[in-house]
Formats: C-alpha cells, sequence, structure tokens
C-alpha cells in the first residue's frame, strides 16, 4: 500500500456517493433515498456536477439503480431490525453512510463496516473532521477480500451464532468466482436467518441495448484505473451459486420489481437499470 493510497478514498465508492447526490440535486421528489453525506465525505469540490460521470441524462439509469439498491438494503436491515437482529455488515462499504443517516434504528445495531486498508482510514478521518465520530456502535474493520477478511471481522467483535444482514453491493464484479464463492460460504455458517443481500453485474450483451454502450464505457475506465471487472452472472447463475455454496433460499430481486417498489407513478421516466441487481439469500 502507498502513501498516497493511505489517504485517498477508493474512486468507485466517490463515484456511487455523487450519484447518490445526484439522484437529490438532478431528479424531482419523491427521492428513492436522501443522501448526501457521501458527498460531504468525499468533498469533491464545487465543480462535481460537470464531471463527464455525472451527466445528468445519460446517467439516470445508473443512478435510479444506485439510489435504488441502496434503499433496498436499507428497508431489509430496518425490517429485520424490527425482528431483533442486530447484526448488520456492510462488504465494501466505501462511502455508506447508514449509521449517519439512520442514528434511530443504528442505535440499535453492531455496524460493522468492512473496507480495503487505505479507503478505510481516509473515511476514519473524514468522519471525525466532520464531527460524525466513530460511535461504538460501529466498527471499521480494514479487511484485505483476498485474504482472512472473515478472521478479521470475527475479531472486531461479529458474533456468528446470532442472525445478521450482510450486504454486498457493488463489489462482486472486482472479485474472481472463486472468491466469490469462498466469502459466500462463509457468511451461509451464519446463524440460521441471517441475510445476505448481495448485487451481479449482468454480462454486457444481457444489458439493455441503449444502456451497454455505458457498460463497455465503465468496464473500460475500471480496467484503466487497475480494477477490471473480473466477474458477469445471469441471474439463474449466481441464484445457483448461492444455493450451491449453502444458503438455504436464494431470490432474484429485478430491476422491475424495484421500479415497482421505488418508482411507481412517476412521470420523469426515472427507471433502474438491470445492469446490475440483487439476490437475497438467507441461511
Amino acid at each position: 500500500m502507498t502513501a498516497e493510497s493511505a489517504v485517498l478514498p477508493d474512486h468507485t465508492a466517490v463515484r456511487v456517493a455523487l450519484w447518490r447526490a445526484l439522484h437529490l440535486r438532478a431528479d424531482p421528489p419523491p427521492h428513492v433515498i436522501e443522501d448526501e453525506v457521501g458527498l460531504r465525505l468525499a468533498d469533491p469540490g464545487d465543480g462535481w456536477r460537470s464531471r463527464p460521470d455525472m451527466d445528468e441524462r445519460d446517467t439516470r439509469p445508473v443512478r435510479a439503480s444506485i439510489a435504488a439498491r441502496a434503499r433496498f438494503v436499507e428497508d431489509l436491515v430496518v425490517e429485520q431490525a424490527a425482528r431483533g437482529v442486530d447484526q448488520y455488515v456492510v462488504l465494501g462499504a466505501g462511502l455508506d453512510s447508514f449509521v449517519q443517516r439512520r442514528p434511530e434504528v443504528a442505535a440499535g445495531l453492531r455496524v460493522f463496516e468492512a473496507d480495503r486498508p487505505g479507503p478505510q482510514e481516509w473515511k476514519r478521518r473524514r468522519l471525525t473532521e466532520l464531527g460524525y465520530g466513530i460511535p461504538d456502535r460501529l466498527r471499521l474493520v480494514p479487511v484485505d477480500f483476498e485474504g482472512d477478511w472473515w478472521g478479521q471481522l470475527l475479531a472486531a467483535g461479529l458474533d456468528p451464532d446470532r442472525p445478521a444482514v450482510v450486504a454486498c453491493t457493488g463489489v462482486t464484479m472486482y472479485l474472481t468466482r472463486d472468491a466469490i464463492a469462498a466469502s459466500f460460504r462463509r457468511i451461509a455458517t451464519l446463524a440460521p436467518g441471517s441475510l445476505l443481500a448481495t448485487t451481479f453485474l449482468r454480462p454486457a450483451e444481457d444489458v439493455e441495448p441503449g444502456l451497454r454502450p455505458f457498460q463497455q464505457a465503465a468496464e473500460r475506465g475500471a480496467r484503466a484505473a487497475g480494477t477490471p471487472f473480473l466477474s458477469h452472472f445471469t441471474p439463474p447463475r449466481m441464484l445457483a451459486l448461492a444455493r450451491e455454496t449453502g444458503f438455504r433460499d436464494a431470490r432474484h430481486i429485478t430491476a422491475e420489481d424495484l421500479t415497482r417498489r421505488y418508482f411507481a407513478g412517476r412521470t420523469d421516466g426515472l427507471r433502474p437499470s438491470r445492469a446490475e441487481e440483487l439476490v437475497v439469500a438467507t441461511t
């Protein structure tokens, strides 16, 4: 790890945070999620909306997807917390802001944010600088996702004998299939009633034709940045992987499901893309 990587956030995490903020700035209400904490953390400067990857028209489907997946996971956590689940794990946390935005729910949880050491240290510093601090219920866990990240979570206080919600969004495309399968097997050992909510990236040929150039450009950008997309899944393949790795049940959350749940009645045509969808797996 270089000195520079120790003080900078991950560029993809910043982009996701900015898209969530752009949803508030560019799209009319009702908003699927209201999150500008990530924007404050990133502090991208006054001209951030002029970035090519923040084009208000071209990014409509992707920012709708980003907002919808965040809201879906958040709703899942709130629902499970009401049932007594008190552990929430965020793998590849990036600029996640659940604890800062939903303190009334987070107060009853132990939240584990797992991410690479450099970006994690940067986020710790920024939370302190902005006055949010690091409450005891929030555990920032620096991990190597190709190493013993599970052991690091256990050392931070994760109790595998109690149910937990595990969120893994925007991560699987950067991992090999073997690494994903190994991670799923670990998570599937959590206490019965635990949930994994994970996104997966479809192959470009399985995406809406109008969005294929956008995805192909994203893949080129990821390669150029040294973080290539390594794994794509069709929904049946991701469901099969969840079941093969030990989960009792798995269900596919489609873009259409998210549209019915969060975008019904909108007259502006804002809809999530099916390029990246969700699977919820249960132990």
